[in-house]
């Protein structure tokens, strides 16, 4: 969809107009994970020390990726969204330049302080001798480039917010095409090593905001913005009021899922390989509540721009159920053979026990997860992110506070049944905000 020359026409958006949306980018979300699996499998070829280090280093990529995209480029995409939608092309223009102000700064602190702190982290994570050596090899490679990703990642923001997702989508399809080859020709044909999936991975970025940056210069953002606009605090304040709430939030969900990781850590090293299986496939939520979650913001955004609330809270709700329906047929596909799909992942018995008893208990909250992931995507776009923020806390509390008092009392079924409780009840209390009284005109 190419964004529009003024407000948008009053009809909220209809299911096949998001879904039509949410394609490009759950395309890519997907493609971002198997060029990343990929990787694992190349750096595994060099042993265990650059796999742990590879490990170590994966939490703040990932959580870098989560900032850059979702959390701070939705608060991006939302205030370009709400600025075309009420017609003020100027200061969707403007927004467009202090976005990528805020894309060099953010990335440039994601350099420095990962280049000093990173090897303090990887030692509290564990991290000892050649695997140390290893993380922080990849992460000063990888993380040297990080104004790369933030510039990419923050201008494909821009772009969904005018509502064009296909240009980014390819874009970023190329970069991924780009980055596993790559990664792998370096890391394994030349005497570089881990270092070798670093380079690949700035390369990579290097072409997509180049690519990025050509598209919004020719008016891909359905605006030219100039680089003698004057920096205004006020447009500062329109990205970061959504984009500084979602990155705590983004974080949080990072902390949930290490502090989940070390109380299951309790119960064994067969409920630990449990664990990383049952949750690998709950982040396989994670691409298509984004891809729906990405269109929202937009059409959302657009929808509050030009002051229809109504609207707005319709195509939230059209696009969260889809997102439902699609996840909760998952979580209940997993929770119905739990054993056949556990045999599918490992051979030795209390390990395919563990991982069983995970999909039995978490599988049914797999619809209410992409349920509040997609709505906590819309009200990025609504800009009403106090509630999905209370809803992050009461997950981390449930799953980490509830999962100590009931894995000590119940063992691991208690623990699991603490992480299911969690997200249903993170995406019950989002849901439970895109109503009149909340995401109305005035209303906070």
């Amino acid at each position: 969809m190419r964004p529009p020359a003024g407000p948008p026409a009053p009809q909220p958006a209809s299911l096949g107009t998001i879904l039509r949306l949410s394609l490009p980018t759950i395309a890519v979300a997907f493609a971002q994970a198997a060029c990343q699996t990929a990787e694992v499998w190349v750096i595994g070829r060099l042993g265990t020390a650059p796999l742990a280090g590879y490990a170590l280093v994966l939490p703040l990529l990932l959580l870098m990726q989560m900032m850059s995209t979702g959390a701070m480029g939705g608060g991006v995409s939302a205030a370009i969204a709400r600025a075309l939608g009420a017609g003020r092309r100027d200061e969707a223009a403007a927004l467009v330049l202090h976005a990528a102000v805020i894309g060099i700064v953010l990335g440039l602190a994601f350099t420095v302080l990962i280049g000093l702190w990173g090897p303090v982290l990887f030692r509290l994570m564990g991290g000892r001798g050649e695997a140390l050596a290893h993380a922080t090899l990849y992460a000063r490679t990888l993380f040297a480039g990080s104004v790369l990703v933030w510039l990419a990642n923050t201008l494909a923001a821009a772009l969904r917010g005018a509502g064009n997702m296909r240009l980014p989508a390819r874009i970023m399809l190329g970069v991924w095409a780009v980055d596993a080859p790559l990664s792998a020709a370096l890391v394994l044909g030349t005497g570089l090593g881990i270092a070798g999936a670093g380079i690949a991975y700035v390369v990579s970025f290097a072409l997509a905001t180049a690519a990025m940056g050509a598209a919004i210069l020719r008016g891909g953002a359905g605006v030219r913005p100039s680089l003698r606009t004057r920096l205004d605090a006020g447009l500062f304040g329109r990205i970061l009021s959504v984009g500084l709430v979602a990155s705590a939030m983004a974080t949080i969900a990072n902390l949930t899922t290490v502090l989940v990781t070390a109380l299951v850590g309790r119960h064994g090293t067969a409920a630990i390989a449990a664990y990383g299986v049952g949750v690998r496939l709950e982040f396989l939520m994670i691409p298509l509540a984004y891809g729906i979650g990405a269109a929202l913001t937009a059409l959302v955004g657009l929808r509050v721009g030009a002051g229809d609330w109504p609207g707005a809270r319709l195509t939230a709700w059209r696009g969260g159920l889809l997102s439902a329906a699609i996840s909760g047929a998952v979580g209940l596909t997993v929770a119905l053979f739990p054993s056949d799909l556990a045999g599918l992942f490992a051979t030795e018995p209390a390990v395919r026990e563990a991982i069983r008893l995970y999909l039995l208990l978490v599988g049914p909250s797999f619809a209410a997860l992409g349920l509040g992931m997609t709505l906590y995507f819309a009200s990025q776009g609504a800009g009403r992110m106090r509630i999905p923020f209370l809803a992050a806390l009461l997950r981390i509390a449930l799953a980490a506070g509830g999962g100590a008092l009931a894995g000590g009392r119940f063992g691991l079924a208690g623990l699991f049944a603490s992480v299911s409780l969690a997200l249903a009840g993170y995406g019950l209390v989002v849901a439970s905000s895109v109503r009149p009284g909340i995401w109305s005109a005035g209303a906070r």
